[in-house]
């Protein structure tokens, strides 16, 4: 097993990126789950058993050294609900729903006009958690968006940093019980209301709308909301 525990930089650098183009490297793709623990296994994109042992989170671009190759590291995306206000959307309401989003521990990026949560729970059950204190003509709509988002508001930055770490091979992480500290934060909770349909409709680029806004009458039936 190939193990990468030290970091070099991201490709974004120039210094780093010539060095990748000059040298050996492979791919690995992680998840938000992954990017996170400092000690995790998995299959780089050529089905290279591996190891990457770091401290710090990592995002896309990140390079890690393993023995005589280079390890560019691309993130999954994740889906993300996006509340886009109007206009004239009130301060007050806007700050209800920093509360209510903040009382589920859910993480938040705020854009201008806009606010993104990433999708922790079923989509009928995050809109209805919310829907009280939407201002009216909310647009409700899913994206699929970098985990990065969601780091201190930040889309894909680059970290000035220069970590060397020999945790020996072979370490605890290869068979699971890796001792990570990463800061992985599993907010999903269980109230016994899932809901099975999806009404979700899907624009031409691939987003998913809920096919209404904040102040407009459901499609469904009445009794649903009983």
């Amino acid at each position: 097993m190939l193990v990468a525990d030290s970091y070099l930089g991201n490709v974004a650098e120039e210094r780093v990126a010539t060095r990748v183009e000059r040298a050996e490297s492979l791919s690995v793709t992680l998840s938000d789950t992954e990017r996170r623990r400092s000690r995790v296994r998995t299959t780089a994109d050529d089905g290279t058993d591996l190891g990457i042992v770091v401290p710090e989170p990592l995002s896309d671009g990140d390079v890690l050294s393993a023995d005589d190759s280079f390890v560019v590291v691309s993130l999954a995306a994740v889906e993300a609900m996006v509340l886009t206000f109007d206009d004239s959307a009130p301060p007050a309401r806007a700050l209800k729903l920093g509360h209510a989003i903040g009382n589920r521990h859910w993480d938040l990026a705020v854009e201008t006009g806009r606010v993104l949560v990433p999708v922790v729970e079923s989509r009928e059950r995050m809109e209805a958690l919310v829907d009280s204190v939407l201002p009216d003509r909310t647009a409700v709509t899913y994206e699929m968006v970098p985990p990065t988002t969601f780091d201190d508001g930040q889309q894909g930055h680059v970290r000035d940093r220069d970590h060397t770490h020999d945790h020996g091979r072979g370490s605890d992480y290869v068979d699971g019980r890796g001792h990570g500290h990463g800061h992985t934060h599993d907010h999903q909770h269980d109230h016994g209301h899932d809901h099975d349909r999806d009404d979700h409709g899907h624009d031409a680029e691939g987003k998913h709308g809920s096919d209404r806004r904040r102040g407009e009458p459901p499609s469904g039936d009445p009794g649903d909301s009983a």
